[in-house]
């Protein structure tokens, strides 16, 4: 195995925390963040926000930055992806227990690579392809009020069926639309009603694709998170508690950097799908493709790709923990071979993804301090 292989800190807060302490938190029971008891929680997610982004930017987030502490830095997970991070948040377990393990993952059964976010279907059904039961699922039957807060787009999807079941989905076509939603749930919730809000912001995550995290729209749409932040925690009232945190961050990556693997023929033989990120790619293999073939393959992508990306088998990446533990059921959506990218750099297929769809800027999906780590801000009650 490739040595100095990149690894979640088992002692650090993750992603994986923030869910099962706000409820701990809902129970006055103590918890992994440390969060004290309350009434009700709410919790901001912002998808795309990076700890260093929000560093970078803190002229332009002052109220948001004003609360960041030495507990304010949190560890996403792998791959840092937003269905298999949020997935990991709403669970509460690792990719490989969920099942999304990437952007794009194979469906077995159908032999056929799919969307996770957006690919949901007869091929992969919301409730079986995600089938551990949500947080909200279990606060729900606790007695808690679960809500889920976004898009109004969203409120069917597949991706919402399959993360956040178990809560009501409430529509906001903007981000302060979303607020006010959040505060007029609150200010109607009967006496001695527990809550658990969920709200979620895509627009930095949209901006950062289009145009970069180091763009004026990713900017602003900070500044309207920040100021929207302002406002609603400044009317919290006792026993409201809020956290902010956000699924990964970001680097950006122009064009220039792209490497187009099928140019090296060597990188693409016996490979018959490609799943992933682009700056973690998922490959897998022909089926009868045979061992010795497979490892010529796997050895000729440490010749050409060692240097600037880690490149494991599967066994490999379970082994060193990259997906947690991962069911026998799971573990035929990893690919063959994960191509993680260690420099400044995004993998293409030029046969699977032509030059029009190669447009990304702000990109994700690796093990880069910028996209693993994400920031975890208290509020109100959790901010005392």
């Amino acid at each position: 195995m490739p040595p100095m292989l990149p690894a979640l800190d088992s002692a650090a807060a993750h992603l994986t925390d923030v869910l099962p302490s706000c409820l701990a938190a809902l129970d006055g029971l103590p918890n992994t963040l440390g969060l004290p008891a309350a009434n009700h929680v709410v919790v901001v997610l912002v998808d795309g926000l990076g700890l260093s982004s929000l560093r970078a930017r803190a002229g332009h987030a002052r109220h948001l930055t004003a609360h960041l502490t030495k507990k304010s830095r949190l560890a996403s997970g792998f791959p840092t992806t937003t269905a298999a991070a949020l997935a990991s948040l709403t669970t509460g377990v690792s990719p490989g227990i969920h099942g999304l393990v990437g952007y794009t993952a194979l469906v077995p059964e159908t032999d056929t690579v799919v969307n996770q976010l957006t690919g949901w279907g007869p091929s992969m059904q919301p409730q079986t392809w995600q089938a551990v039961p949500t947080l909200f699922e279990r606060a729900s039957a606790a007695g808690i009020g679960c809500t889920a807060i976004g898009a109004p787009k969203y409120v069917t999807s597949g991706f919402t069926q399959a993360v956040l079941r178990g809560a009501t989905y409430l529509g906001g076509k903007t981000i302060a639309d979303r607020f006010a939603a959040a505060r007029a749930l609150l200010d109607r919730t009967p006496a001695g009603q527990r809550t658990l809000t969920y709200l979620y912001i895509p627009e930095l995550d949209m901006a950062s694709h289009a145009h970069g995290w180091q763009s004026d729209q990713f900017t602003a749409a900070l500044e309207t998170v920040d100021a929207e932040m302002a406002a609603f925690s400044a009317a919290l009232g006792s026993g409201e508690g809020m956290l902010l945190t956000a699924d990964h961050g970001m680097i950006d990556v122009p064009q220039t950097s792209h490497v187009l693997f099928d140019s090296v023929p060597e990188l693409v033989a016996g490979i018959r799908h490609v799943a992933g990120d682009p700056r973690c790619l998922q490959l897998h293999f022909e089926p009868e493709l045979p061992a010795a073939e497979r490892a010529a393959v796997v050895e000729a992508w440490r010749a050409v790709e060692g240097e600037r990306a880690w490149v494991l088998t599967r066994d490999e990446a379970i082994e060193a923990g990259w997906f947690g533990e991962v069911l026998p059921s799971i573990r035929p959506r990893i690919g063959d071979l994960i191509v993680a990218a260690r420099k400044n750099i995004a993998y293409y297929d030029s046969r699977r993804t032509p030059a029009s769809k190669r447009t990304m800027i702000g990109q994700h999906g690796s093990w880069s301090d910028d996209e693993l780590f994400v920031p975890l801000l208290r509020f109100g009650a959790f901010g005392a």
